[in-house]
């Protein structure tokens, strides 16, 4: 028995559900992975016990040498895997490095254009119920209606009106490659600063999977945990004469003591990241994503903007109906879950329903990939995805598939055990 059980029973319980969870199920959230035991490690290490507070060479408090070298160390492999000239690893979350940012260059109220969050954006590019949104005058694009992808001559447009201080792109729901020279060619030609937000595809970019806009837009921020497959943080990277505004920004404008475990654990993921067998690793998440979305359009679904450039599918669900009454994200979610498979609801273009209900699936291959699934497993997981959706959209009271689908599921996870050395 482990000192948490004996300890305490309920959370150490608790632990074990989730574990187990994860091992006998599918996890497809686009802004999940699996890290390494490496990572696991270093984050569960004796690095959380020191306040280090301020910067390497500069900290407020004593004893920080070793934590001096190990966030230099994480720093430098970041700058390294992404030929950035400076990066700041303290960002507890991707969004504290978005506001990071802001609050380096921009003022109260000053214009920031981003793409809508039903549209595919992020909740931190100024959604009237974040902080962005509040301190900032946000003016949002969205996708071409017929394409449902990008369209940068329309942005251009809308930019030359808006006059914004700052442009931001990225996504969180966006299954196309983004093209960020010409976002910040765009930004440039009004004046405006460019950020790029990467969290969800980072890991592509750093392997050349995605165009990469380190050393193209102004300020690049990430999450370090979804196809970076590391500990959950984030991280801004920046020009060199940026640094000490960005630095400043980070600490002590956004925050206190970094969490010197987790930076000692992204330290980890970017040596990782660094290794060949990470880009065979991203090239097999693209490779799986466009295999689920293969076998969903086969099967009649509706795949937004027709298909995947990177690591994840927007479904939409509205064409899956019964007396004119569509099935729902949320309704979907539940189902798939039954079964074993973990996806999330989520907004799609013309968005009819509230966040919390939707109209679309998000579907994403990262954490699959992790545990050594390739396309002939992505195909199956495919099926059973529309076969539990079109039961349900039939019969909302079907437990059929649900059923059928949660056995296939459980045999197909067992065959893939999250860690193989730990069983």
């Amino acid at each position: 028995m482990s000192s948490l059980a004996e300890f305490d029973p309920e959370v150490a319980d608790l632990i074990e559900c989730e574990r187990l969870r994860q091992l006998n199920g599918l996890e497809l959230i686009a802004s999940e992975n699996v890290v390494s035991k490496n990572v696991l490690e270093a984050m569960g290490s004796i690095m959380t016990n020191k306040y280090a507070e301020g910067y390497p060479g500069k900290r407020y408090y004593g004893g920080c040498e070793y934590h001096d070298v190990v966030e230099n160390l994480a720093r430098d492999r970041l700058c390294e895997l992404f030929g950035a000239e400076h990066a700041n690893v303290q960002p507890h979350s991707g969004s504290q490095a978005n506001q990071a940012v802001y609050f380096a260059y921009l003022n109260y109220k000053d214009r920031i254009m981003s793409q809508n969050l039903s549209q595919g954006g992020h909740l931190s590019h100024g959604s009237p119920v974040n902080i962005s949104g509040k301190w900032y005058s946000i003016f949002q694009y969205g996708v071409d209606p017929e394409t449902e992808t990008l369209d940068y001559a329309n942005l251009e447009a809308m930019a030359r009106i808006v006059k914004p201080s700052m442009i931001v792109c990225g996504a969180s729901a966006y299954p196309r490659e983004i093209d960020f020279k010409a976002f910040q060619e765009i930004a440039e030609s009004v004046d405006a600063y460019c950020m790029a937000d990467i969290a969800h595809i980072a890991g592509l970019c750093a392997t050349g999977y995605h165009n990469s806009p380190v050393g193209v837009v102004d300020f690049v921020t990430t999450t370090t945990h979804k196809t970076l497959r590391g500990p959950r943080g984030g991280a801004i990277m920046c020009r060199k004469e940026d640094a000490p505004a960005i630095d400043k920004s980070v600490f002590p404008g956004m925050q206190g003591g970094p969490l010197m475990h987790v930076i000692t654990a992204k330290a980890v993921c970017f040596k990782e990241a660094m290794h060949p067998s990470f880009k065979e690793y991203c090239g097999q998440v693209i490779k799986n994503a466009k295999a689920i979305a293969d076998v969903l359009a086969e099967e009649g679904l509706d795949i937004v903007s027709g298909g995947t450039d990177n690591h994840l599918i927007l479904l939409d669900l509205t064409g899956l109906s019964t007396n004119g009454d569509h099935l729902t994200g949320l309704a979907a979610e539940n189902a798939l879950g039954e079964a074993g498979i973990t996806v999330n609801k989520n907004t799609i273009p013309r968005e009819q329903l509230s966040p919390f209900v939707t109209s679309g699936l998000r579907i994403g291959t990262p954490a699959v990939t992790s545990r050594g699934m390739k396309e002939a497993e992505m195909k199956q997981i495919a099926y059973w995805i529309a076969r539990v959706l079109k039961d349900i959209a039939r019969d909302k009271t079907s437990k059929k598939a649900i059923s059928e689908v949660k056995a296939e599921v459980t045999a197909l996870a067992s065959r893939y055990p999250l860690y193989p050395e730990v069983i």
